[in-house]
């Protein structure tokens, strides 16, 4: 894999990075130390990647990894100002979608957030996650309930 099309895949991915890592990390300053991150250990495993047709899912996990190692590497709180953050990324959502979307649990959520926001197929998302096709869908299937209980209580 050349340089060029290395830059290339990064930025077509760029969007779809960011809200990965928003949706995990909450935090700008740590969504842009994953985002780097994860594009320095892509480019340094390029030569991993058998195909480069998978290169959206395999850029979707290295990142995932990025976005776990900056949260082990710091625990902290929510400030006011992430909350005030975290509307902003979510605007484009209906706000109380945002929310109820927000309250679920990690693997509920970026399952829902990769396949319905990001678009990316079960089996890239799965592969993405590392889980097989049916855990992705059974958590796709207790996100949506999840959201449907917490829409239906307002």
């Amino acid at each position: 894999m050349d340089r060029g099309y290395f830059i290339a895949e990064i930025e077509a991915c760029s969007g779809t990075m960011y809200r990965v890592a928003w949706s995990i990390l909450r935090n700008e300053a740590d969504v842009q130390d994953a985002l780097q991150d994860a594009a320095l250990k892509a480019w340094e495993k390029r030569d991993k990647l058998r195909e480069e047709k998978y290169f959206r899912t395999w850029i979707t996990r290295i990142l995932i990894n990025a976005c776990y190692d900056t949260q082990r590497k710091r625990r902290h709180t929510v400030s006011m100002d992430e909350i005030s953050e975290q509307a902003a990324v979510t605007s484009a959502l209906d706000p109380t979608l945002a929310m109820a979307l927000e309250a679920l649990p990690e693997k509920l959520r970026l399952p829902l957030v990769l396949c319905y926001s990001e678009g990316m197929s079960y089996e890239e998302a799965a592969a993405a996650l590392r889980i097989p096709v049916t855990t992705l869908r059974g958590r796709i299937h207790r996100g949506k309930n999840e959201l449907r209980k917490e829409l239906n209580a307002e």
